[in-house]
């Protein structure tokens, strides 16, 4: 059995990775989900963590919101801090500026998964076309959904349904291209 070990910032991240992970992931690999409280505590802890993680064929997830940070620095950070723990192999992922631009990328299951109507034909609109661009996604699909949307049961509600092959954020794409490489790796 291997056992795909992500490390997350927050649990709206989990949320959506346990609405997406069992479409993606092969029967014979288990999951972990290691959830720190915020950004800070996961880059003040991925270290320890990484070189305490003792079970064998194990393979490493770190994903983190870009925020208002640059993308690349942020992602450095983290592939440095995985190098220092001797998990080189880890794959590092920024979700561009938050995980909430996932969400955007895939109106119809923002639209299913929280029961509303009408929120689809939004993705045509110049402002939600390119979601990795949308500067505070949340608070957006906050507005978007009339506050129906709230971060943890928004993301367990939306990921059954974001579509694996046909979502417009370029994040979530890199994130899910990187995990097949990851497990064809493995």
């Amino acid at each position: 059995m291997k056992t795909l070990v992500c490390f997350l910032e927050e649990p709206s991240a989990r949320e959506m990775l346990k609405g997406v992970l069992p479409r993606l992931l092969p029967e014979d690999v288990e999951c972990i989900y290691v959830v720190f409280e915020g950004k800070q505590d996961l880059e003040k802890q991925l270290v320890r963590k990484l070189r305490s993680w003792l079970r064998p064929n194990s393979f490493f997830l770190v994903m983190r919101d870009q925020d208002a940070a640059d993308c690349t620095i942020v992602k450095n950070k983290l592939v440095n801090l995985c190098a220092e723990a001797d998990k080189s192999d880890a794959l590092v992922r920024i979700a561009c500026h938050e995980l909430e631009s996932f969400y955007f990328g895939d109106l119809d299951a923002v639209e299913k998964g929280l029961g509303l109507a009408n929120l689809a034909g939004h993705k045509r609109k110049a402002k939600y076309r390119v979601p990795d661009s949308i500067i505070n996604p949340c608070d957006e699909l906050v507005k978007l959904t009339g506050g129906v949307y709230q971060n943890i049961l928004g993301s367990r509600s939306i990921a059954p349904y974001l579509s694996l092959d046909n979502n417009t954020s370029h994040s979530f794409s890199v994130l899910l291209s990187g995990l097949e490489r990851l497990l064809g790796s493995t």
